[in-house]
């Protein structure tokens, strides 16, 4: 059964070009839902979602009480600003798995679902008008391995010039 949040795990496996091992979104084509009513055969960029820890902070400051997995992502880092990185970067994840950045999540109303006026603190607007989305980054897995909490994450940029996360 479908769940918006995700357990915190001892262990997750990646999958080469699939993702998540036993995630409802793994697989080679999209998964989300409004996606494959568009068109079920468009990749899946989607394979992997990455929440930055800070976040967590953010929003605790803000009234909302939120842990790792419960916005559905299945991997949490820290000191690593994920969306500032350029679309093609690499992560490496642990000691194998490496996972490629395609861009930002676009958070839906399933957010505020969760926990009511969570939405709008993930996604709001500069004050020059620009959308901004903060909850999290996606990507594809490019080598496949077992990731655990407290795995160091490395980011690896690719070569210039380098192109701006947008939503996938």
């Amino acid at each position: 059964m479908y769940s918006f949040t995700k357990p915190n795990r001892d262990s997750i496996t990646l999958l080469t070009g699939l993702g998540v091992e036993g995630d409802v979104h793994a697989g080679v084509t999209v998964k989300h839902r409004s996606r494959v009513a568009q068109d079920p055969t468009q990749p899946n960029l989607r394979q992997v979602h990455l929440i930055h820890q800070e976040l967590f902070a953010e929003l605790r400051d803000a009234g909302f009480d939120v842990a790792p997995g419960e916005l559905g992502e299945n991997v949490t880092t820290s000191g690593i600003d994920l969306l500032a990185l350029p679309v093609g970067t690499l992560l490496h994840l642990g000691d194998e798995a490496v996972v490629e950045v395609t861009g930002l999540r676009n958070p839906c109303v399933q957010i505020d679902d969760f926990r009511r006026g969570l939405l709008k603190r993930v996604v709001g607007r500069d004050e020059d008008g620009t959308l901004v989305r903060k909850a999290g980054i996606m990507g594809v897995v490019t080598a496949g391995g077992v990731v655990r909490p407290g795995d160091p994450v490395e980011a690896e940029l690719p070569a210039g010039p380098h192109r701006r996360l947008e939503r996938v």
